[in-house]
């Protein structure tokens, strides 16, 4: 018999290391480098020690493991906001503060940026991870290829078939938007 608290460190102990490569490549699917993962998946298990309901599973380790993943990904999420957040952006907010744009201007970004968004929303996910890392996060090919598992070529693929498929979308959305 061991303590409680005991009992559950040594299943999270053992849970870990079992899980660990799906640990890590969870981190790393959400656009995390090796360090930047192996972050993650420790400050999930930090995470992951204080929920209630982690205890719960002592005795389930594929739903500890299921949740573990999940504590994962929000963890390399948040890693990637912050790691965004911490970058210089061009704001908006100065423009409006000076009065330099008129509101008609203003709008017009607005929609432009929501058909974007709305356009990249529709491709699949590994385009979408592509056109992220690739485009709005600036890596190059080979990081991107690296973090994704595949070949700079593949990732120069993908890029330029979620390229067409923006450009055709942005059109349609630029023909409903004089039609509608």
């Amino acid at each position: 018999m061991c303590a409680p608290n005991g009992c559950f460190v040594g299943w999270v102990t053992k849970l870990v290391r079992a899980e660990r490569p799906r640990l890590v490549a969870a981190a790393r699917n959400e656009g995390l480098g090796d360090a930047e993962a192996l972050d993650a998946v420790q400050e999930a298990l930090v995470t992951f020690l204080g929920l209630p309901e982690a205890s719960t599973l002592i005795e389930h380790d594929q739903d500890g493991a299921r949740l573990l993943i999940a504590v994962v990904r929000n963890a390399a999420r948040n890693a990637r906001r912050r790691h965004h957040r911490s970058k210089p952006h061009d704001g908006d907010v100065e423009t409006l503060m000076d009065g330099g744009d008129d509101q008609v201007a203003m709008l017009s970004r607005a929609e432009e940026r929501l058909a974007m968004s709305t356009c990249v929303a529709a491709l699949g996910p590994g385009q979408q991870r592509v056109v992220i890392m690739r485009l709005l996060d600036e890596i190059s090919g080979e990081e991107v290829a690296a973090q994704l598992g595949t070949t700079p070529g593949n990732v120069a693929v993908m890029l330029h078939r979620a390229k067409e498929k923006l450009r055709a979308c942005l059109v349609d959305a630029q023909v409903d938007a004089v039609t509608g």
